[in-house]
């Protein structure tokens, strides 16, 4: 009796890095306002209205400052992780490239199960980028100023979830292979 690495882990190995490759240029963080950016962009306002003069100039920025400050907490703009993690991005599309052609190089050598040490380079790399993906979620970074807030966005939590398919397709489970009377019987 045989045991060899089903082709399916390798399959969802792949599929975790492609997904985490698109991850990167989807939005990561929100960008919202705080209150004392709100109010800073309001004053910056009034005082721009103020040093033009005129009657309906200072109206116009009284409503302003109310929108203004209608948008405290409230998201203006996204990020994504191309934008927003200058270098973990690229280290992150490398991990997903290289986890992408060793499953790739794997699949496309037969149509049996992989040999058992298939995919143990994935893995490592597959921890490595949820590492540094679980990092930028758990520490994002500090935006100037206080003005803005950053939340998490979908990109970043489709990142994880590649990292971790990258991670578990190599534990996929194992195929045996059994000889009975000259033909092969496979259980999964």
């Amino acid at each position: 009796m045989a045991s060899d690495r089903s082709r399916y882990g390798l399959l969802v190995s792949a599929l975790g890095a492609v997904l985490l490759a698109v991850a990167v240029f989807l939005p990561w963080y929100g960008l919202d306002l705080t209150p004392a950016g709100a109010g800073l962009a309001a004053n910056l306002t009034q005082g721009v209205a103020g040093q033009l003069g005129g009657e309906t100039l200072p109206q116009l920025a009284a409503g302003v400052h109310n929108g203004l400050a209608s948008l405290s907490g409230r998201e203006i703009a996204s990020l994504t992780a191309h934008r927003a993690l200058h270098d973990l991005n690229v280290v992150l599309l490398v991990l997903a490239g290289i986890a992408l052609l060793d499953a790739l190089v794997t699949l496309a050598r037969g149509s049996g199960p992989a040999h058992a040490g298939a995919g143990r380079g994935i893995a490592l790399v597959g921890v490595l980028a949820a590492v540094c993906v679980a990092y930028r979620m758990a520490v994002p970074p500090v935006p100037v100023g206080g003005l803005v807030a950053l939340t998490l966005r979908e990109g970043s939590w489709l990142a994880l979830l590649g990292s971790l398919m990258m991670v578990l397709g190599p534990i996929w489970p194992r195929v045996s292979v059994e000889h009975a009377h000259g033909s092969a019987l496979i259980r999964v």
